[in-house]
Parts: C-alpha cells; structure tokens; sequence
C-alpha cells in the first residue's frame, strides 16, 4: 500500500498489514506509538531514560509479536501499549525494591526546545525533575492513575481499561494522588519559579 493512504490508517489496520508483511506499517506505528510510550515509561520509572527506553523497545517488540494474532475490534493498539508499559514498568519498580535499589531522578525537558530561553528551559527542567521525584513518592497505582490522566490526557474510562479496574477506583486513585503531590510540591514553589496564583499542579 502507497506510505500516503497508509498515513490515515487506523492503528489496528497498520497492524494487520505488518502481521501481513508490510515494514512501512510498523514504521508508521512506531512513529505514532513509541515516543508516548517511552516518555510514559520515563515518567513510571522516576525519570530514568535508560530503563524507559528498554520499557519502550521491549513493548514494543511484544506488539509485533502478537500482530499475527491481533484481533480487530477487540482492543486499541494504544491502549494496549500503555497497558503493557504499565506492567513493565511495575515489574521493574518491584525488582528494584526487591535489590534495595532506588530510582534516580533525572531531567524529563528535552534542553534542545528552541522556543525556551536558556532560563526558561531551566526553570523548566527544575519543574520537570521535581515533578519526577514527587510521583516517585507516590505508591504505584496512584502514580500511574496521575500520569494517565493527568499528563498523558486519557479518560477515566480508558485509564480503568489500561490498569484493569473499574472507573469509580480510577476516579479515587487519581483524586488521591493529585491530593499527594500538590503536598509535596507545596514548599517548592518559589524555588520552582512559580509567582503567588500561579497553577503550578497543572502537570
């Protein structure tokens, strides 16, 4: 199929065409997919690029595995990816534990953003880390209700999909953690650069 009609393809067409031996469909995919999916893990993962992007290539080496066997109609593509990111990344935050290790918090803005000044795409990565290292604190399903909503902007619906439980319980997870990190990050915002009336829990 021609790269422009196969541009406007809805994921689970792309999906079946790879299953069928097409390379220009996972390109595409991965085009759409694997940068949120990467920047989600890195988020799960206290900020931790190295473990994220591992996340990222293992989810999505698990998408073309089961590309022969997908079922059209069943689920999205999108939803699927996030679901499975999410369990990666849980199973990796329970390995750490398990070995006694922390997470590094690390920067979470790309510097390289030419529509911020050099000051403005510091205070910027400050927010960025801090925000990090203030979802690490959370315990885990609230983090990942938080980051669902919140930052990667799906619905409460979707989100109940992703990490397998009803919307009245992702409703409670997300309102208790965004409560949680407007705590935590209280005390910083004068150091984080935000002015009195500034919304700085918009993140």
């Amino acid at each position: 199929m021609a790269l422009d009609a196969l541009s406007t393809a809805p994921d689970e067409a792309l999906l079946v065409l790879f299953a069928n031996g097409d390379p220009d469909a996972a390109r595409l995919l991965a085009g759409r997919h694997l940068r949120r999916v990467l920047g989600y893990a890195q988020r799960l993962l206290a900020g931790d690029r190295t473990e994220a992007e591992d996340v990222a290539q293992e989810v999505m080496l698990r998408l073309w595995r089961i590309a022969p066997d997908w079922r059209p109609g069943e689920a999205q593509v999108s939803t699927w990816l996030y679901r499975v990111t999410t369990n990666l990344c849980s199973d990796r935050i329970r390995s750490r534990r398990r070995r006694g290790t922390t997470l590094d918090v690390h920067e979470m803005t790309d510097l390289s953003d030419d529509r911020l000044s050099a000051a403005q795409a510091m205070i910027e990565a400050d927010r960025m880390t801090a925000l990090a290292g203030a979802l690490d604190r959370l315990p885990d399903r609230q983090r990942q209700a938080v980051v669902l909503r919140h930052i990667e902007g799906f619905g409460n619906p979707e989100i109940a999909h992703i990490m397998d439980m009803s919307v009245e319980a992702v409703e409670s997870l997300t309102a208790r953690g965004k409560r949680a990190l407007t705590a935590i990050l209280a005390g910083q915002r004068k150091a984080l650069g935000y002015e009195e009336g500034d919304d700085y829990d918009r993140y």
